[in-house]
């Protein structure tokens, strides 16, 4: 089938946080007495991303009571820590978080994303987003320069639903009036984002610029976003 619409997933797919992660990590546990590379925890945030994302899904945290969202929060960074080759210490993780709460974070796009976006435009290839976040992300995407791409805009605040759910992806096709078979949905979560679109019937390619990724071999994968031409 001709592919007409190509969706994007926005946290690590399209943009990602400036300091990174890992450097951050790596920095404030030197702070603490523990010296680990950076490198260390670029598989690690992988790893714990796939456990939040996967709890956000089963039960937004915005719809959760302070202490569990924090046990979430305090669960993410024990696996970022023992992932790393750290011991997940209990103090050592609280220490962690409470600075985390105090550091700023700068959203920055990933240097592939304005090429990629300019080529699929070129191709006449319409662009949307789905996001599971609980706010207004428009300034935000306005401020990243996104916004002029993008002709669907669809998150779980507005919508009710979580990815992986059904009902996200088919509000994005109905919003487009793109059918599943002619768009494609990139993600850099397997469950979340491939098992989700293609259960609506949309092609969905994960995109893994680590190589981090243990998905099936099956699965369609990328290493930079301008490589998803190869599916259209």
């Amino acid at each position: 089938m001709l592919i007409n619409t190509v969706f994007f997933d926005l946290y690590q797919t399209l943009i990602t946080y400036k300091p990174s992660r890992e450097d951050w990590e790596s920095e404030v546990l030197n702070e603490l007495g523990i010296k680990m590379p950076a490198k260390a925890f670029r598989r690690a945030f992988n790893a714990a991303d796939e456990y939040f994302y996967n709890e956000n899904a089963r039960l937004p945290l915005s719809k959760r009571a302070p202490d569990e969202i924090n046990r979430v929060y305090a669960k993410h960074q024990s696996i970022v820590l023992k992932e790393g080759g750290v011991e997940p210490a209990p103090d050592l993780v609280r220490s962690i978080l409470l600075r985390w709460q105090n550091t700023k974070f700068n959203h920055v796009l990933f240097d592939d994303v304005l090429p990629a976006l300019n080529e699929l435009r070129r191709r006449d290839i319409a662009l949307g987003l789905v996001s599971n976040v609980d706010k207004d992300i428009t300034p935000m995407l306005d401020d990243l320069g996104l916004s002029p791409f993008l002709t669907t805009v669809v998150t779980s605040r507005e919508t009710g639903f979580t990815k992986p759910h059904p009902e996200i992806f088919q509000e994005a096709l109905r919003r487009s009036n793109s059918a599943a078979d002619n768009s494609i949905f990139v993600g850099d979560q397997f469950q979340i984002d491939v098992q989700g679109a293609s259960a609506v019937g949309m092609k969905a390619v994960l995109i893994d610029r680590g190589g981090f990724s243990e998905a099936p071999r099956d699965c369609l994968q990328i290493s930079s976003l301008p490589q998803v031409t190869a599916y259209l």
